[in-house]
């Protein structure tokens, strides 16, 4: 059996929503800051990975 990877976002905002895209069965909405250092964010419950379009291709 594998795994999934992750899933990764290109977003243009610095501070993202996440609930996990799958209608009832996601998890609660929550907000995340995208550090302008780092470029990009994971989400606590997801493990998505959003990436701002500043950094595509560099993270």
């Amino acid at each position: 059996m594998t795994t999934q990877a992750p899933e990764s976002r290109i977003v243009n905002s610095w501070r993202v929503a996440c609930d996990g895209g799958e209608g009832a069965l996601g998890h609660p909405r929550v907000w995340l800051q995208i550090p302008h250092d780092k470029g990009w964010v994971e989400c606590g419950y997801c493990d998505c990975k959003f990436i701002h379009q500043d950094f595509e291709g560099k993270v």
